[in-house]
């Protein structure tokens, strides 16, 4: 049982020191944790690229590399960039990146990630000076900022995935104005603004008399029918009062005479007016015939 024991315990010392072992890349096991590749190679050719968990290499004759399997963070040094409208601005991004293809990655850097993030560097700068310098300082600044991000990394990575490199995104930390040169930018940028607001005042001001025109013009033209409808209906009126006038006359002269007579009477005389006409005055002589009995 004794002897059993210490068996037991032996290999269990065994293990425990493959395992140690492993993870210093020594030994025949390979051990590799998440967020890790490696790469077994055997007379520095690539025989395994390894996945987490344990592999096995033959000791002395393979050796084992090991490489970053997560996304890593890597800060551009600010650049002077000049934009389309020839403004000069300091631009610094940072970079997202993993080893998505850890064969290609050995081959194009064999010296590792310090070669790699130096070529990293400068096909960034090199994406960042083609894309600003295609937009304007309005548009870098605010307006096309995501848009021109979206570009840049775009770039980057079509260049860089053939070294195994792959790219999750470009972004743009900070964009500032060399030192010494805000003034006159500023004063550019005040002076834009200006001729700007001018240029829209101005076609403010000619849509709003092209406005006040057309309502005068609509207005005349609404004020000039309604005159001649209103004319049109006073003369049907004045019509039909002059037929009827003269149905009426037509139907008994004498008595549209008088009845005549007595709106005349009504409209002209009141409670004091007082007339002063001759006697034999036509206007009387519906009364003089009812004096006279007729």
């Amino acid at each position: 049982m004794r002897r059993l024991l210490i068996g037991l315990l032996l290999v269990l010392g065994v293990g425990v020191a493959l395992v140690a072992a492993g993870n210093v890349n020594l030994g025949p096991l390979v051990i590799t944790r998440e967020g890790e590749q490696k790469m077994i190679l055997f007379l520095n050719d690539v025989r395994k690229v390894t996945k987490p968990g344990a592999d096995f290499r033959l000791p002395f004759l393979e050796t084992v590399q090991k490489y970053d399997a997560r996304w890593l963070h890597l800060n551009t040094a600010a650049l002077p960039i000049q934009t389309k409208d020839g403004e000069q601005l300091l631009v610094d991004n940072y970079v997202l990146w993993r080893i998505d293809d850890a064969r290609q990655f050995q081959r194009s850097f064999p010296h590792g990630r310090p070669d790699a993030e130096k070529a990293i560097d400068q096909v960034v700068a090199s994406a960042v000076r083609a894309v600003i310098g295609k937009h304007s300082l309005p548009g870098v600044l605010h307006e096309e900022r995501e848009a021109i991000m979206a570009s840049i990394s775009d770039v980057t990575r079509e260049r860089l995935t053939r070294d195994g490199i792959g790219i999750a995104e470009v972004r743009i930390n900070r964009t500032e104005l060399p030192s010494g040169t805000e003034d006159s930018v500023y004063a550019r940028m005040k002076t834009e603004r200006e001729r700007l607001a001018r240029k829209n005042r101005a076609e403010g001001e000619e849509q709003a008399r092209r406005i006040r025109a057309e309502a005068d013009r609509d207005a005349r033209i609404i004020v000039a029918n309604a005159k001649r409808d209103a004319e049109i209906a006073r003369g049907e009126g004045d019509a039909e009062a002059t037929r009827i006038y003269a149905e009426a006359y037509s139907g008994d002269a004498e008595f549209y005479a008088f009845l005549r007579s007595l709106e005349a009477y009504r409209k002209t005389i009141g409670e004091e007016t007082t007339l002063v006409l001759s006697p034999d005055s036509e206007f009387f002589r519906f009364l003089q015939g009812t004096r006279n009995g007729k």
